[in-house]
């Protein structure tokens, strides 16, 4: 499908207003870009060179900063070109391939924090049987599903909504989000119960297990008093990350499903967590909190000063 859709950067103030500070907002949003490649591949290098990190949290916490990357790099090209054009639009297909990523790399995102704190629960509600349990294979397939199972799921709603009639052709935002189904000429049932059911499975679930298993974490810290700080250093840094990104996601369902029409600043600082805030926040949470990694930063930029 070869249809082309307007981009209206409501978010920014309007297109004129975009027109008008289009090169200062490619300066800002190009270094921004940078910013977010740097800081997040300079920790998945430090994770994958030293050995000592190579236990089932720090490859997950890789994996959910390559997933920062892959994000970052489905949105920012495209981004930086509107800024650029004087006409800003993209293709039916090319949008629907950047609403697979998002979604597709979102919904990961909740499963890679799901498979953390099993880890963390493993680790300290049942440390002797931790090695048994958390081994090679068990990490490499809690990897390999929290990649491939978004994924699949994802990509039967993108076909049905290849298959569907655009009536509209003005795209609200400066990405493709779940705003898309509002370009169809009617609303499809069988779309909003698949995505329903997306939503469910790949967020509402891993979040309802998380805050499960982080409360037993929770009961163990509390009655073992050595264990609190393990419990604080390795559990804290996933609660923010996992409270961010569920703010993300509550805000892209209130958007799609209740038909809400949100005031231009809460879109800007919405749109702005989704675009810099996350991608940027994951290496910086990780990298204070997280004392293994923290410590080969600090060894890093030392030698280097």
């Amino acid at each position: 499908m070869d249809n082309r859709l307007n981009v209206t950067y409501i978010t920014f103030g309007g297109h004129v207003e975009v027109q008008k500070y289009r090169y200062l907002y490619f300066v800002i949003m190009f270094t921004v870009y940078i910013l977010i490649i740097s800081c997040n591949l300079t920790i998945v290098c430090i994770i994958v060179i030293h050995k000592s990190l190579h236990e089932p949290m720090y490859i997950f916490i890789a994996a959910l900063l390559i997933n920062s990357v892959l994000f970052s790099t489905a949105i920012y090209p495209k981004l930086l070109i509107d800024f650029l054009s004087e006409k800003q639009i993209i293709s039916y297909s090319a949008c629907l391939l950047q609403w697979f990523t998002y979604y597709s790399l979102g919904s990961s995102d909740f499963f890679l924090l799901s498979a953390m704190a099993y880890d963390r629960y493993v680790s300290i509600c049942n440390p002797l049987q931790y090695p048994t349990i958390m081994r090679k294979r068990t990490t490499c397939i809690l990897l390999i599903s929290a990649w491939t199972l978004p994924a699949s799921q994802v990509s039967v709603a993108m076909f049905l909504s290849a298959n569907k009639k655009i009536c509209n052709f003005h795209l609200k935002g400066i990405l493709c989000n779940s705003t898309v189904h509002k370009l169809h000429c009617v609303r499809s049932t069988i779309l909003n119960i698949y995505g329903l059911f997306i939503f469910v499975s790949a967020a509402l679930v891993p979040v309802l297990f998380i805050l499960f298993t982080y409360t037993r974490i929770l009961v163990v810290s509390y009655r073992c008093q050595g264990v609190r700080r393990k419990a604080a250093q390795t559990c804290l840094p996933h609660l923010l990350v996992l409270i961010s990104f569920s703010c993300l996601g509550a805000y892209d369902v209130l958007l799609a499903r209740l038909e809400v029409d949100f005031a231009k600043n809460v879109r800007l600082i919405m749109t702005l967590q989704v675009v810099i805030y996350h991608p940027l926040l994951n290496p910086i949470i990780y990298g204070l909190k997280m004392k293994g990694i923290n410590e080969h930063l600090k060894r890093l930029f030392c030698k280097r000063v």
